[in-house]
């Protein structure tokens, strides 16, 4: 009787065993299966991949223009100037630009008190270059009539260069602002105004000079 009891013990023991491991089995198995579920690719695609060619598209980082106004050349009046432009954009707000301009100047003034005037000839060619750094600032908008607008910006712009007028070579710095209007991606309508400072011996004694500069023209981006 006593083994038949113990028998019956032993067996129950194991049978709660079993039963208290059945379920740590299972969880086991399911973390198993959860962990290698996000890795296991259910259908593998053998589809060939075509080769895709990226477009291009421009950066607009450079700049050509070419502009006309007034040059007002200290002690000798005011007379056509023309010119072009050639600019790189660092960034959107910061820009290095070199620019090449030519005028003529006339001593008519002069000849009318002093007999043969100033210059060998009626009128000098006046020639300059520089390189300048500008900066854009308050962008903005221009509207023309009720339902247009265009992109703009002012920009501050100064630089150093060379002037060459009257067989004298002289070392000249820019200053001024000016503004742009965006008609296009490629194309802006540009008004700029600076003054070109030098120093000139034409009149017996050597002095510096601030000759104003005001001109418009077209800048196109490639």
């Amino acid at each position: 009787m006593r083994n038949n009891t113990s028998a019956t013990l032993a067996l129950l023991a194991a049978a709660a065993t079993v039963f208290a491991v059945l379920p740590l089995a299972a969880n086991a198995q399911e973390q198993k299966a959860d962990q290698k579920a996000p890795n296991e690719q259910v259908i593998v695609p053998e589809v060939d991949r075509r080769p895709i060619k990226l477009p291009k598209f421009p950066s607009n980082d450079f700049e050509l223009g070419t502009y006309v106004g007034t040059y007002a050349t200290k002690n000798f009046g005011t007379s056509l100037v023309y010119g072009v432009r050639l600019g790189y954009h660092i960034t959107e707000d910061v820009f290095v630009q070199a620019v090449y301009g030519q005028t003529k100047v006339s001593d008519e003034s002069f000849r009318q008190i002093l007999p043969g005037g100033i210059f060998v000839n009626p009128t000098e060619k006046l020639a300059y270059y520089n390189v300048s750094a500008g900066l854009n600032i308050l962008p903005g908008e221009v509207f023309f009539l009720k339902n247009r607008a265009f992109p703009s910006s002012l920009y501050i712009i100064g630089g150093i260069g060379s002037t060459n007028f009257n067989a004298q070579r002289r070392q000249t710095f820019n200053l001024g602002f000016g503004a742009k209007v965006y008609l296009k991606d490629w194309v802006s309508l540009q008004v700029d105004m600076r003054d070109h400072i030098f120093s000139l011996d034409l009149l017996g004694k050597r002095q510096s000079t601030q000759n104003l500069e005001f001109t418009g023209g077209l800048s196109f981006y490639f």
